[in-house]
């Protein structure tokens, strides 16, 4: 077998616990089905997994050699990346801050500008960069051969994660929100529960000297 059952599972066991952690794409698209309606919802998703994509194609196409041979450009962005997801840390934790499922109000949109707005929250959304960049290499082999179509394999495994976990958001975001609503101090602990995995999933992250594996 070209990549291991471990890897596979590593992978998406790993984009299990990003995508619960609220960031850009899960706070747009919370706001988006609340406010619009579960199919506007399923809309932006499906620009955000292209999204997704659009990154695993880089990556597989020689992003992550890149910066195998140029370590400071990778370093940047992994200390960028971390600094982002601090600052969403604040945003939950700081006195009045709010959860992920106390969604913006958003004005009605058509389906082709859903779908785009998906598309440009998850090409923008740093996270993603980090995890095909810093994360997914972490799980390949070399001797098994065939870098990048293990880079390509295991990418699949975790949009596959990414998007049923988020479409699981999109569908019950009404259900949870109106929960949250009516329950103040289970909005607080999530919101605190939330603000304290980024935090911590960001000072991993500058501290992680792991470099990226350039492909053969």
């Amino acid at each position: 077998m070209l990549v291991s059952s471990e890897a596979l599972a590593g992978i998406a066991l790993v984009e299990l616990g990003l995508v619960i952690v609220p960031g850009p794409n899960m706070i747009y698209l919370v706001s988006r089905s609340v406010t619009q309606g579960r199919r506007a919802g399923l809309t932006s998703l499906a620009g955000v997994g292209v999204g997704f994509l659009a990154y695993l194609l880089a990556a597989t196409a020689g992003l992550a050699t890149l910066f195998a041979l140029v370590p400071e450009i990778y370093v940047t962005l992994k200390l960028a990346g971390a600094a982002y997801l601090l600052w969403l840390a604040w945003g939950a934790l700081r006195p009045g801050g709010s959860s992920a499922f106390t969604p913006e109000a958003l004005t009605p949109d058509r389906p082709r500008k859903l779908f785009g707005m998906g598309l440009l929250t998850c090409i923008l959304n740093p996270k993603i960069a980090i995890l095909y960049i810093s994360l997914l290499p972490q799980f390949v082999d070399p001797a098994r051969g065939h870098v990048g179509t293990q880079s390509l394999l295991l990418g699949l495994t975790q949009l596959a994660v990414g998007v049923i976990m988020n479409a699981v958001f999109v569908i019950t975001a009404g259900s949870v929100a109106t929960f949250f609503t009516r329950r103040p101090l289970w909005s607080r602990i999530h919101r605190y529960l939330t603000g304290t995995a980024l935090a911590a999933f960001a000072i991993k992250l500058a501290t992680d000297r792991a470099q990226p594996v350039a492909a053969p």
